[in-house]
């Protein structure tokens, strides 16, 4: 057995024994009475009064009764431009060291969300606690010798004058703690190459150099890359080049389109390890086996609130109506939409992280991602979530046993009325009506506003196949490539109509 995977496999254990069961209640309350505190003499602390919540009886109410919900718009425009223009202490006191680029599923131009020195240190602390999660999995003391793959955006990020900017997972790599650069690969070198082609290109030619046993990264690209690998080696299944590959840390979107893709590339079955970093902070993973569900980081620099997800409070570019109500974690009810709202040492304040989740198990803290408030797909009353139109993709794969790793589709408007229409990514030849058939009859036993839904306004489903490739070509030419985004499950119609016309351009 070997000697150093024994110790750190023993100190996981044992570190997971003596932790004991959180409050994650309690946890929270002290998190925002943080929050409040460092954030006191700030602009924004002052503006509203963070002295006067904090001497209240109830602090998290206060608080939401006191300070307005932000989208990235709002809040930008009315606090964080101000930290680009020169000014100091604005949400959180000094100046952010970094600003996260994302472009989101939307909008040709990047977000800059400001990433702290205390974000970056609770993000590293959320990644340890996930790691002492592991004791809750049975792993082989020698997995803990074995490297680990990541691969997202570029660590070589981009000097400004007096911060760096560049996607989340390029700083979160960029920080990576020293013990543990002699397992992260593809190490410093191949990570700052900004060209995503060109950094596969030499992960595949180092890979017979490695002893693999974890990946971490977005599906669609991490497909991508071992298929890579898989084609340059002449291999039948990624295991034939690591054999030790134990374990995949998906983020970024849902896995279950990918699943069975996924598994057609592995020679054993692996475990799969759901997680959710986004720009803003990382906000949950998935801490033991027996569920698919993430636990929420609730005691680590983010203060968490819900609100009851209602079409009628959603605007039409997806902010949230002052009038909506959230509650508070103690507050929350299992298998209720909400739309989460996040506070956080980076200086977001009741921010929208754009996200709609559901508690899958309030005591522990469990959620599961639903889809997104901008896109939730209810042009004519449907109410669909994107984990809807997940899980009916999965009964199309079944039924028709193909994969398919890529999707997406709107509520478009035709001479006889709207139609579902999806574009399914796979290589597999399907009777075009008999999917349309099943996506409908899937969605129609699932969800009854959408069975409401297709007796009046919503005519019926149209589907269209293209390679997969097509979807990559796409997020390419929006420079999605290997970053942590979320895709572009469900489009409006515009996006749609650029998204048609790329496609016609390609076929």
């Amino acid at each position: 057995m070997p000697i150093i995977g024994s110790v750190i496999k023993g100190i996981i254990d044992v570190t997971g024994t003596i932790s004991g069961e959180s409050d994650p209640v309690a946890e929270q309350k002290e998190v925002l009475k943080s929050l409040l505190e460092s954030a006191t003499e700030t602009q924004f602390g002052t503006a509203y009064k963070f002295p006067e919540i904090l001497s209240s009886e109830d602090i998290q109410r206060t608080f939401a009764e006191t300070v307005p919900y932000f989208d990235y718009n709002s809040i930008s425009a009315n606090w964080w431009e101000k930290i680009h223009k020169g000014a100091e202490n604005v949400t959180w006191p000094g100046n952010p060291d970094y600003f996260a680029l994302s472009s989101g599923t939307t909008g040709k131009t990047s977000k800059r969300i400001p990433v702290t020195e205390e974000m970056i240190k609770a993000i590293r602390w959320a990644g340890i606690k996930q790691v002492l999660a592991l004791s809750n999995f049975d792993f082989p003391s020698d997995f803990f010798e074995k490297g680990i793959l990541m691969l997202g955006s570029s660590t070589d990020l981009i000097e400004q004058k007096d911060h760096l900017e560049g996607e989340i997972s390029g700083i979160s790599a960029s920080n990576i703690p020293s013990w543990f650069r002699g397992y992260y690969k593809p190490g410093e070198e191949i990570a700052k190459i900004d060209d995503w082609d060109e950094r596969v290109e030499k992960i595949v030619a180092e890979a017979p150099n490695w002893d693999i046993g974890g990946l971490s990264g977005i599906p669609s690209w991490i497909e991508l890359m071992l298929k890579e690998v898989i084609k340059a080696h002449n291999l039948k299944n990624i295991h034939e080049i690591w054999p030790n590959l134990e374990v995949y840390t998906s983020g970024g979107v849902a896995f279950g389109p990918y699943e069975k893709s996924f598994n057609a590339l592995m020679g054993r079955p692996i475990t799969v390890i759901d997680t959710y970093l986004a720009s803003e902070g990382f906000i949950a993973f998935q801490a033991r086996p027996e569920t698919d569900a993430m636990k929420l980081v609730t005691d680590n620099g983010i203060y968490f609130e819900f609100v009851p997800f209602d079409p009628d409070l959603i605007q039409e570019d997806g902010s949230l109506s002052q009038e909506a109500k959230s509650v508070t974690l103690a507050e929350v009810e299992k298998g209720q939409n909400y739309v989460l709202i996040i506070s956080t040492v980076s200086g977001a304040w009741r921010y929208l992280i754009g996200d709609t989740i559901e508690f899958t198990d309030v005591e522990r803290a469990e959620i599961k991602i639903t889809g997104r408030t901008k896109f939730f797909l209810n042009t004519v009353g449907s109410q669909l979530s994107v984990n809807k139109l997940d899980d009916a993709l999965q009964e199309l794969e079944d039924a028709f046993d193909v994969e398919v790793p890529e999707y997406t589709l709107c509520a478009k408007k035709y001479d006889d009325g709207f139609y579902h229409t999806w574009y399914l990514g796979t290589d597999a030849q399907l009777d075009l009506k008999k999917a349309a058939a099943t996506l409908d009859e899937s969605l129609k036993n699932a969800n009854k506003n959408y069975k409401v839904a297709r007796s009046k306004a919503l005519q019926g489903v149209k589907v269209f196949v293209v390679k997969p490739d097509v979807f990559y070509e796409w997020n390419d030419r929006n420079k999605k490539k290997g970053g942590q985004v979320k895709m572009e499950r469900v489009m409006d119609e515009d996006k749609f109509q650029e998204w048609e016309d790329f496609v016609q351009k390609e076929l």
